[in-house]
């Protein structure tokens, strides 16, 4: 069974991508902040994290995805950036930090799960 880590500050957020992704056959697991993503992530080794930008705490998500593609043991997990940023420069951050895609809140559920197949299967 393949394991996302959906990363977001909100609750609420956090349910909706896993009621999205709850019809597939992933094992959900949760974090509130780029700390607890980077914890969670040395313990679980998720094939996927979903990574809000904006978030409490000293690590926003663009600094906790750059965190996690640098280091040796984790730089392989993809991380898909979900967030109400959307400007042009936004983007490039999330791409230049090493997302490997970027989704733009509201989103589209249909398109969110179509990614997730993509890059997980």
């Amino acid at each position: 069974m393949k394991k996302i880590l959906i990363v977001d500050d909100h609750k609420e957020i956090r349910r909706l991508v896993e009621i999205t992704l709850r019809g597939e056959d992933y094992h959900i697991l949760q974090a509130e902040n780029g700390e607890e993503a980077i914890e969670i992530e040395k313990a679980e080794k998720p094939d996927l994290i979903i990574m809000d930008v904006m978030m409490p705490g000293k690590i926003d998500g663009i600094e906790a995805t750059r965190i996690l593609k640098k280091n040796p043991e984790s730089k392989g997990c993809s991380i898909i950036i979900l967030t109400s940023q959307g400007q042009k420069e936004d983007i490039e951050k999330g791409f230049s930090a090493g997302a490997d895609d970027y989704f733009v809140k509201p989103f589209s559920p249909l398109e969110l799960i179509k990614k997730v197949e993509e890059i997980i299967g």
